[in-house]
Formats: structure tokens, sequence, C-alpha cells
């Protein structure tokens, strides 16, 4: 079994920072891509940004430029970096991950249970 648990959420002011953290754990051979995304109230769930295996990161365009995500390899973990939070990024924000549980298994995508960030006006 493979659990992803995320931490670091909370409330904050406008123009504020919050660091969020996820950390994989169970039986894992490889990540691939690890990602955080977002859903609001009444709304879908949207991309923040992801980050492959040797780095390569992808943002969304309204986190562009506030936001950091990066990943220690070696604690099969993943961050996020958020400065200058604004009330629209208030959300449940949940990390994922694509791995493989064994050399022949296929990837697969795993996901956290979700962190609220709350940014006040």
């Amino acid at each position: 079994q493979v659990q992803l648990a995320e931490s670091g959420g909370g409330l904050v002011q406008a123009g504020g920072s919050l660091r969020l953290s996820c950390t994989a754990s169970g039986i894992i051979f490889s990540i691939k891509t690890m990602g955080w995304y977002r859903q609001a109230p009444g709304k879908q769930r949207e991309l923040v940004a992801t980050i492959t295996s040797d780095s390569s990161t992808n943002y969304a365009g309204a986190v562009k430029g506030r936001f950091t995500i990066s990943r220690d390899n070696a604690k099969n973990t993943v961050y996020l970096q958020m400065n200058r939070l604004k009330p629209e990024d208030t959300a449940v924000y949940y990390c994922n991950a694509d791995l493989q549980r064994g050399s022949l298994l296929p990837v697969q995508r795993y996901w956290g249970q979700g962190t609220q960030v709350t940014v006040s006006s």
C-alpha cells in the first residue's frame, strides 16, 4: 500500500506565505512526476504545479512567479512554497505522485487526502 501524507496548510493573511509538504510512503520502486492540485468550493480540481523526477517544473498561470515546487527524491517528498498568497488561492490542496510499486508494474497515480489553505483578505 502507498500513502501520501500532506502537511503545512493553514490560515494566512493575504500577502503571506505557506509551505506545503507531501511525503509518499509504502512499497515504492520509483516516483515519476509529483504534483499539487487544488479545489476551491464549488469549483473543479485544478493543476497548480508539477515536477518530474529530473526536476522539470510546470506551473499554472495563476501561480507562476509566486509558487515554487521542489522535491527531495531521497525522502520521496514534494514541497510547494507559496508566497504572496491571495484570497483566491483559498482551496484544499492535494498532492499526487505517479509511481511504480515494482520494476515490472505499471505507473499509477496516487493522491493525498488534501490540506486546507485559507487566505484572508
